[in-house]
């Protein structure tokens, strides 16, 4: 079902109500419609009614109308035609009834005054104005009469009267002097209402020549003076002067002195009055009173209240004023004057009456032919006005007859009128107090539809808001409206749309589907017309990050976020508000395109920040609220009160808190006697609190200051308080911290801390220091020191206990009885030494040692232990003497025994005992002897494998550095290991202790082997050294092999032997067996900030998966493990923190318990990050690019040379041998004998894997040819990448050696030579 409601008037192409009845027709405000259709008159402005004029000026009667035709005018004067050609001083304006009456150039005013009235007319009626009256303004002169001065005595009341000369408008009236300043007015002066100036009493000061009244001519812009009126105040005192020249004595005493009086009214008179006032009017009610004191007034309302927001006082309190009265507001008002000896009231009684005013005033009416209409015309007021009816002008019931109209009182009916029912009908309301007319035409006109709104109008709405299509219409009879979506589309209805009365098409949700074009149909029986419209739905604007509340501390930086989301074919724009005010003009404002950033926050930054989002057709907001912290200001105004001796109160007044609630003060002192300008900590208080009671000592000079602190910190101090001296005591307390200790054998030092300033109560501070012996029954010993913190006390028995106290004092007394302390005098060395030492040898390494304690009266002080000097006289083993170092263990208190750990075995030592006190050790005991067992060796010096041969190898070794012990022989175990990395058959040899060499034969040609070896003593077999070596496979080549050499960082020799080619039909045969001493060891750490490499050692099995524990050095955290992929020998950790210690082992999974020993590393200290990515940096390309050509360069060379039979001495091992593989390496210039991958590298326990062999052919295989390129590489110090991979492992420090010249000159290929380099 189609709705229908009525448009808001404020929206364009609203319609002008012209029209009472819902059948009436509604004309547009459309200029070029109104142009065309026929129109009665209408009176648009005319004069006022009550027209007072300037009569120096011309007098100007305003009348303007318009209609269809244009109207034309004329004018009445007291009723009758007003014939202004007959008059030449009086013209109308072009197309205007308005009148210029020329006065300047002769004419009088007065001549002019009557009562005036416009009509204006054209075929359709006639429109009339109101009655208006015009009257010349008037300021007359005042009359001129003697006035007699005002002698008043004082105290007395006085009305000073102004009489004004009556003009038109009446004046305006104020008193003013001979210097024209106005009076001063007050309680006491004031004038009243009607002008005249009233004296409540008169003072001396009131005395004066020039009390002058002025009336103000608003009209004519002229101002009338009344003459000077006098008035001089008698005082008694001079009363009785004036007196006394004429009157006898008596008479004189007799005057009366200035005496109180009650009030009494001055204006209104009596005790009644009556006002009468007209509605909407301001109500002025004024009561004056005389009186000593001066009386205050004051207003009441009998049976009611004073109207509250239209009661005002004026004129202090004397005047009361009520604006818009009401007939609500006629009552009884009393006035009350009150003074400190009674009061007087009067009682107005106010009737508020009612010139005629609109209930509904009439209404233009537009109908068509046939139709019904009513115009009404109802007025009130107070008495209750008539109501009469005039069409065009005249009287209806004089005027022409119309069929078609019916007056009922306040009526007029029509009925099927016709186009000759047209006419301009007047209603006059009236009653005694003035009277309302108001003209109402009847058009009856004939009109087919016209759309006013312009075609194919473009509206834009953005999605779920209310779309509103106008089409703005007109016709006679009313048009029918009807709504079409599209070209074609069908009639629009349903709930979804709202069809208003102005023909606007409402869709109350609009959405994206609704875009589209509509169309409107309008139609009467006259004809019909159509207009189309387009309608386009945008996406509403939204703002997807609001600004959030923020906290900033000031002079910090803050930034609002703003970011937004709109329909693209909008372009909005974002305006920040504070405070819903522009935002300061501060360069610290900062706008970005999202954002608002405040620089250096103040505190006048606090506020609600608003940002909004404006385009063409919506608008969205929103705002945070930004709070300014600080520190908080200063406490100030500190105050003291309740003095007191030993304490007294301090209040304060807090500063501004600065958004930050004060969590507590601090409060703080100056002793300005003892420490001037040294502030200390007294106490402190919750921030709730403003006063706190304080504690005083005597004799202080007390300035007290206040810090107020919040979460932002502590603010500045307050201004100190005023000073507080204390007065002086005895001291409260002694001295604390009283020792007695001797410093020389025969004294005793008593020491203590001395009393602050403040706690010496008083002046002259001195000590009472007294001791005696204790346990002897001696009198106290004291003396009085000055102000000095110790004393000594010569002659006095060696380390003896003494019973000592300190006193403090000053010049009013002693401070309460200090306790006693015991101290001892001085100490002198140990008088014997430990007896009965003896020795008990534990084992090869450790021994424990017994003493007898000394009496402690020989100890001759505290004893605080005993020290045991250890040494090694010789090695039981080696016979030659060292350097004899002493070593010194002491256990403290009064032990008896001590363990002396880190023997060495198989040794004699010697060590004696001493006592020990505070001054120093005693004499020591005789030196005591003792031996230590053996114990297993260390492991050998070193082991070397030297000639070998296809069957044999020879084995030098160098006897242990440390043998602890008689050596009974030495272990020699060896197996083979093949080519898979598997062990042979273990093979065990014991030798003589007295061997360092041993040939091993009967091996199998080109073998490696590997080997343990170890000494052994009585005791048992020391730790081993291990090494491997290979037999040779040909003895023609012996003169190319090298020295052996120690693999750098290996730990152990690992020596490379090249093997005989002649072939053996019988091979060993193998077994994976586990090693004796399966280990990790060396286990090695280099750290970075936030990682560290880990690389280790192992010997054992084959194939063992390893994993690496770490952890916080010194944590109880449980270890964190990290399994090593494959076999390798090393691992980087990662995300580590920078700055800390970390612990560290190695584990190989499957064998439980086996883990190496701990290693302890620190990361480097974090550094902040200013690298810049070189790999982006042009100099770095432009570097890379010129390496890059000269390596291709070089390539191209080496091929050339290569190709014309030039030699290319890629590596010394391939001069000289057919396998390239198998080259042994010389210690001294770091050639590598062999190359092998980063995973064989890294697994050192591994054996090396055995090499391809050259062919016979000569040709150089690719796989062959892929490390010629190594040796060129620099050699340098093996260091760790982040990665974990070894900087330098393939690279030694090489010395070319001429090459031979029967060697073979064929060129490697170049693409393997490439392969070499990548």
């Amino acid at each position: 079902m189609m709705k229908k409601k009525s448009i808001p008037a404020s929206k364009p192409f609203l319609i002008l109500f012209l029209c009472q009845m819902i059948s009436a027709l509604d004309v547009p405000l459309d200029s070029k419609l109104l142009e065309e259709l026929s129109q009665p008159p209408t009176i648009t402005h005319q004069s006022p009614k009550d027209y007072i004029v300037d009569p120096r000026e011309n007098i100007v009667i305003q009348c303007e109308a318009k209609g269809k035709p244009p109207p034309s005018f004329s004018w009445t004067r007291n009723g009758t035609h007003f014939d202004i050609d007959k008059d030449a001083q009086v013209t109308m304006k072009p197309n205007s009834g308005t009148l210029v009456i020329n006065i300047m150039n002769g004419g009088k005013a007065e001549a002019y005054e009557g009562v005036y009235q416009c009509t204006a007319r054209n075929e359709r009626g006639a429109a009339i104005s109101n009655n208006i009256v015009i009257r010349p303004s008037r300021s007359p002169l005042w009359t001129k009469e003697k006035l007699e001065p005002h002698q008043v005595r004082e105290g007395d009341s006085l009305v000073l009267h102004c009489r004004p000369p009556v003009g038109l408008p009446p004046p305006i009236i104020f008193w003013m002097d001979n210097a024209f300043q106005r009076l001063p007015q007050s309680e006491r002066v004031s004038q009243g209402l009607n002008g005249d100036l009233y004296f409540s009493n008169v003072q001396p000061e009131d005395t004066r020549e020039d009390y002058i009244c002025y009336a103000r001519f608003n009209h004519t812009q002229t101002i009338q003076q009344k003459q000077p009126i006098s008035v001089k105040v008698f005082s008694l005192d001079s009363l009785n002067d004036t007196i006394a020249a004429n009157l006898s004595d008596t008479d004189i005493y007799g005057a009366k002195p200035v005496t109180e009086r009650q009030p009494v009214l001055l204006t209104p008179t009596g005790s009644t009055s009556t006002k009468v006032e007209l509605r909407g009017n301001v109500l002025l009610l004024e009561c004056i009173a005389a009186g000593l004191p001066t009386p205050v007034i004051r207003w009441i309302k009998e049976g009611g209240e004073l109207p509250a927001n239209r009661t005002f006082f004026e004129n202090f309190k004397k005047t009361l004023k009520i604006i818009d009265v009401s007939e609500a507001d006629s009552g009884n008002y009393k006035c009350i004057a009150r003074n400190t000896l009674g009061s007087v009231h009067h009682v107005i009684s106010v009737t508020v009456k009612a010139a005629p005013y609109w209930i509904t005033a009439p209404r233009n009416l537009v109908l068509s032919p046939g139709e019904d209409g009513t115009l009404i015309c109802r007025a009130n007021g107070n008495p209750k006005p008539s109501i009469s009816w005039l069409a065009n002008g005249v009287p209806i019931a004089i005027a022409p007859e119309d069929p078609s109209r019916k007056v009922d009182g306040d009526t007029i009916i029509f009925s099927h009128v016709q186009e000759r029912s047209s006419a301009v009908y007047q209603c006059n309301a009236s009653n005694e107090y003035g009277y309302l007319l108001a003209n109402a035409f009847v058009n009856v006109l004939a009109e087919p539809p016209r759309i006013l709104t312009p075609a194919n109008k473009l509206y834009q709405v953005i999605a779920d808001s209310p779309a509103l299509l106008d089409c703005a219409y007109f016709g006679s009879p009313k048009p029918e409206i009807e709504w079409f979506k599209g070209v074609k589309g069908s009639i629009l209805r349903g709930n979804e749309y709202v069809f208003h009365d102005n023909g606007t098409l409402e869709i109350p949700v609009a959405q994206k589907d609704s875009t589209g074009t509509y169309t409107c149909v309008a139609r009467n029986e006259l004809g019909k017309i159509q207009n189309e419209v387009h309608l386009e739905i945008k996406d509403p604007t939204m703002i997807i990050k609001q600004p959030e509340y923020k906290v900033v501390q000031r002079y910090g930086q803050v930034s609002f976020e703003c970011i937004i989301k709109h329909d693209s074919t909008l372009l909005p724009t974002v305006i920040w508000l504070k405070d819903n005010d522009e935002l300061p003009d501060d360069e610290r404002f900062l706008v970005g395109k999202d954002n608002l950033t405040i620089m250096n926050v103040t505190d006048k930054d606090d506020g609600t920040y608003t940002c909004i989002v404006n385009t063409t057709l919506d608008s969205v907001s929103a705002s945070a609220v930004l709070t300014v912290v600080a520190r908080p200001n200063p406490p100030f105004d500190l105050e003291l009160t309740g003095q007191l001796e030993r304490s007294i109160e301090l209040s304060w007044i807090p500063g501004d808190e600065n958004n930050s609630p004060i969590t507590h003060f601090v409060i703080e002192y100056e002793d300005g006697l003892h420490e001037p300008g040294v502030w200390h900590y007294q106490t402190e208080v919750p921030g709730t609190q403003t006063t706190v009671q304080l504690k005083l000592s005597p004799y202080v000079n007390y300035s007290f200051r206040v810090v107020a602190v919040n979460k932002i910190g502590r603010s500045q101090p307050s201004e100190p308080s005023e000073q507080y001296l204390t007065k002086s005591a005895s001291p409260d307390e002694n001295p604390a911290n009283v020792q007695g200790i001797g410093s020389e054998p025969d004294n005793l030092v008593i020491t203590w801390e001395s009393l602050k300033g403040f706690q010496s109560n008083g002046p002259g501070l001195q000590y009472k220091v007294s001791w005696r012996q204790k346990d002897v029954d001696d009198e106290w010993t004291s003396v009085i020191v000055a102000n000095v913190s110790k004393y000594i006390v010569s002659g006095t028995p060696t380390f003896v206990p003494y019973e000592i106290k300190v006193q403090a004092l000053n010049d009013l007394g002693y401070a309460p009885e200090p306790s006693e302390v015991i101290g001892h005098s001085g100490e002198d060395l140990p008088m014997v030494a430990p007896g009965n030492v003896q020795v008990h040898v534990i084992n090869s390494t450790l021994a424990k040692v017994h003493w007898d304690p000394v009496p402690l009266k020989t100890v001759r002080g505290h004893l605080q232990g005993y020290k045991v000097y250890y040494w090694k006289v010789q090695s039981l083993s080696r016979r030659s003497r060292r350097h004899v170092e002493k070593k010194i263990l002491t256990f403290r208190g009064n032990k008896t025994f001590g363990m002396l750990p880190g023997l060495e075995p198989y040794s004699s030592y010697k060590l004696n005992v001493r006592v020990v006190n505070g001054k120093g050790e005693g004499p020591a005991s005789p030196d005591k002897v003792f031996k230590t067992p053996e114990g297993v060796p260390s492991s050998p010096s070193y082991l070397k494998i030297t000639n070998p041969t296809l069957d044999s190898l020879t084995l030098e070794w160098g006897s242990p550095t440390h043998p602890n012990g008689v050596l009974t022989s030495y272990i020699l175990k060896f197996q083979p290991i093949n080519n898979t990395h598997e062990l042979g058959p273990l093979v065990e040899i014991r030798i003589p202790a007295n061997e360092s060499s041993l040939i091993l034969k009967n091996l199998n040609y080109s073998t490696r082997y590997k080997f343990y070896f170890n000494a052994q003593t009585s005791v048992g077999s020391g730790s081993q050294i291990t090494e491997e070596a290979v037999t040779i496979m040909d003895e023609g080549k012996m003169a190319g092999i090298l020295h052996p050499a120690v693999v750098a960082g290996k730990g152990y020799s690992e020596i490379l032997f090249a093997t005989s080619p002649v072939m053996h039909t019988v091979r060993p045969t193998f077994y994976k067996v586990q090693p004796l001493y399966p280990r990790i060891r060396n286990v090695t750490t280099a750290a970075a900030e936030t990682y560290a490499n880990i690389s280790w050692e192992y010997e054992g099995p084959d194939h063992a998966n390893f994993y690496v524990e770490y952890g916080v050095a010194g944590s109880k955290e449980d270890w964190k493990k990290e399994i090593v992929n494959g076999s390798r020998s090393f691992f980087v950790l990662k995300g580590l923190t920078p700055g800390t210690a970390y612990k560290v082992r190695v584990g190989a999974e499957g064998l439980s318990g086996f883990r190496s020993s701990e290693d302890v590393f620190e990361t480097g200290p974090a550094m902040a990050s200013r690298q810049v990515d070189i790999a982006t940096q042009g100099w770095f390309i432009g570097l890379m690019c010129a390496v890059a050509l000269l390596i291709l360069i070089l390539l191209i060379v080496c091929f050339i040379r290569r190709n014309k039979g030039g030699k290319y001495p890629v590596k010394e091992k391939e001069d000289a041998h057919a396998d390239p593989e198998i080259q042994p390496m010389k210690e001294d210039d770091g050639t590598f004998g062999e190359y092998r991958s980063l995973e064989s590298d890294a697994e050192d326990h591994k054996p090396l894997k055995k090499g391809s062999r050259t062919p016979s052919d000569r040709t150089v295989k690719k796989e062959d040819s892929d490390d010629s390129l190594v040796d060129y590489g620099e050699g340098v110090n093996g260091q760790f990448n982040e990665d974990g991979s070894f900087i330098g492992q393939y690279s030694g420090k090489k010395e070319k050696e001429p090459a031979e010249g029967n060697e073979s000159s064929e060129a490697p290929s170049p693409v393997n030579a490439m392969n070499s380099f990548v």
